[in-house]
């Protein structure tokens, strides 16, 4: 079987990367678009555009104010005295934010009575002001513990109960460390799945699987042929692009190299199977592109990159189980930031092992129907 596997292989890499512009897109264009989406792909937000309407302007409200800004996360870029240009500025979208002291904030905060705060949010982005809402509501739980002018407002009161929080496996809860590793996931699933889906509908297009077919290399051989060449590729770029995640961005790798590499090595199988078989149904190399990007869409939909699945229907969520994707951010993201072992992802090797054998076969016959 090696023996006839062996000019299978050697075409296919000669095929694949004799094109210096292939290996420039199988290479480098997976590095530049990790450095690309792990910037753009975060749910963290900074400097963000703030309207002051303060009409109480008393040195109380001015170190509210500090507080805010001094956080990093609000930039106040505009000050507004009435409410008409208030509202001209969030309808023209030209600030995200409003904060309003109305008179006598500061004298409510020397007598120790309480103090209203307006923050009016520009809602047409409703996660960005969730995240906004999340950050003003931390900077005023920190005025418990230090209030506005500490000296006017007396001693804190005693009793009550504190609440201590720690974040484990991403201290800094820094939304880049858990993207990061799903854009690697989504990138080789991508590679993997134009690569292989081209496979045997380039053969049909230049008309050289007549002459592989004439040959006695059997369906199986002919589909690791096709497979075995594209597996060393992914993983050469899971080995980069894991090294731009570490150095580059500074996630951190907490668990086993070894079994990240096993687990892409069943990823990548399962991914390029499935590769394979849209190769076998499909008559143009269009079809078959067409065709794996509407595989990608609702895969990654349904992977837990974007959206919880435990958020999902019931029905939905049973349907993510034939998603190698699923599996695959759930290692990948385990391995990176928690450093979990193979003892508590073996249900996902599972998964990846059992998607990697049924696509793999399917594949396999699907190519004895359609060509020979």
């Amino acid at each position: 079987m090696l023996k006839r596997l062996r000019p299978m292989l050697v075409k296919e890499f000669i095929q694949t990367l004799k094109d210096p512009r292939m290996r420039a897109v199988l290479f480098i264009v997976p590095v530049l678009q990790v450095i690309v989406f792990g910037y753009a792909v975060t749910t963290d937000v900074w400097n963000i555009q703030t309207a002051l309407y303060d009409l109480d302007n008393s040195p109380e409200s001015r170190e509210l104010v500090t507080r805010f800004t001094g956080s990093g996360h609000f930039d106040v870029t505009r000050a507004v005295t009435t409410d008409e240009e208030a509202v001209s500025l969030l309808d023209r979208g030209s600030v995200r934010v409003l904060m309003r002291m109305d008179r006598g904030f500061g004298e409510a905060v020397r007598s120790g009575r309480s103090a209203p705060l307006q923050l009016v949010l520009d809602g047409t982005d409703s996660n960005t002001s969730s995240v906004v809402l999340s950050y003003a509501a931390s900077i005023l739980s920190d005025l418990r513990r230090n209030p506005l002018t500490r000296a006017r407002s007396g001693p804190l009161p005693a009793g009550g109960v504190t609440l201590a929080a720690r974040a484990w496996y991403n201290e800094n809860l820094e939304s880049r460390n858990f993207y990061v590793p799903g854009v690697i996931a989504a990138l080789l699933a991508v590679i993997a799945l134009i690569l292989s889906s081209m496979a045997i509908v380039r053969e049909k297009e230049i008309g050289t699987i007549e002459q592989i077919m004439v040959t006695p290399i059997g369906r199986a051989e002919f589909v690791l042929g096709k497979t075995l060449p594209f597996l060393f590729i992914g993983i050469v770029d899971v080995a980069v692009v894991t090294l731009v995640a570490v150095f580059w961005f500074d996630v951190p790798f907490r668990g086993s190299a070894f079994l990240l590499m096993l687990s892409s090595v069943l990823y990548l199988v399962a991914m390029l199977s499935i590769g394979i078989f849209i190769s076998t149904v499909s008559r143009t190399q269009q079809q078959a592109m067409m065709t794996a990007f509407f595989f990608m869409l609702p895969a990654m939909m349904l992977s837990g990159f974007i959206f919880p699945i435990a958020n999902m229907p019931r029905w939905v969520q049973w349907l993510t189980f034939i998603n190698p994707l699923r599996y695959f951010l759930v290692i990948i993201r385990g391995v990176f930031l928690k450093g979990v072992g193979l003892d508590l992802l073996w249900p996902q090797l599972v998964g990846l092992s059992v998607l990697a054998a049924v696509m793999l076969t399917l594949a396999s016959r699907r190519f004895k129907k359609t060509v020979l």
